[in-house]
């Protein structure tokens, strides 16, 4: 069982759906946890007797007050989660170049910065754990094969995927005692999924339900994923029972990648 007592985490984008399921595992675990999200993340932090901070992840100088805000409270950082994303479902010519670039702003610089500032962070203490420090970045199956109506978001989570492996042989050259890993989920049943379910039913003409349906069946395993799925790979890349690992990417799609 991971036991991540004396450790602070910050969890980005962490108000609701996967991030706010990773606040509660690693709380649960053990870890202090900061909230931050660009809503309102007040509630969630409460409730894992965590903390919150406003926190868009595109802005260098939110990124910094984060951080700085994450040591006040609790005295450090050794666990990065980069969450915060975005997502939609567009076919390439009604994609404009303003709305391609804000997906990137939030998915690739937002992960970028929190490797920028939360690297050095967790350096701090991250001799302190038989694993060291750990970052998980947050990328998708999107991340490894391609799908129709998606390139803007196939583009930023190959972003993250390669993203990762350089942080992490980068973060082992120097010796930091850091290591980094991207989890890619399938399609999991959150607000962000419903919304997709919603454009796609409309692009398509089918009723939700219709689609619904139809993501369950894209996976062998017959259902689509829970949030909890997600959270428990998080918890296991943030803790010492994955001190061998970096650089790695831990699909959780219940088979879906695997034809």
């Amino acid at each position: 069982m991971t036991n991540l007592e004396g450790r602070v985490a910050l969890v980005t984008g962490g108000a609701r759906g996967l991030g706010a399921a990773a606040a509660r595992a690693l709380a649960g675990a053990g870890a202090k946890v900061v909230v931050s999200d660009i809503g309102d993340g007040a509630e969630t932090a409460k409730s894992i007797d965590g903390a919150y901070v406003k926190h868009d992840v595109t802005s260098e100088a939110d990124w910094v007050a984060a951080i700085d805000f994450t040591a006040r409270t609790f005295g450090g950082l050794d666990i990065l989660v980069n969450n915060a994303g975005v997502f939609y479902v567009r076919p390439i010519a009604m994609t404009s170049l303003e709305d391609f670039k804000k997906m990137q702003a939030v998915n690739v610089d937002g992960v970028f910065l929190g490797l920028k500032y939360g690297i050095p962070a967790i350096a701090q203490r991250s001799q302190k754990w038989d694993g060291g420090g750990s970052i998980v970045n947050i990328s998708s199956v999107a991340g490894l094969v391609g799908s129709a109506n998606t390139v803007a978001y196939n583009a930023s989570k190959g972003a993250v995927r390669l993203m990762t492996k350089g942080a992490a042989l980068e973060c082992a050259e120097q010796k930091l005692k850091i290591r980094v890993n991207s989890v890619h989920p399938g399609i999991i049943d959150t607000d962000m999924m419903q919304g997709a379910v919603n454009l796609m039913s409309k692009v398509a003409g089918t009723d939700v339900e219709t689609e619904r349906a139809r993501m369950a069946r894209r996976h062998p395993l017959g259902r689509v994923g829970r949030d909890t799925d997600i959270a428990n790979a998080v918890l296991f890349l943030a803790g010492d029972t994955a001190a061998f690992m970096t650089g790695s990417e831990v699909v959780v799609d219940g088979g879906m990648t695997a034809n």
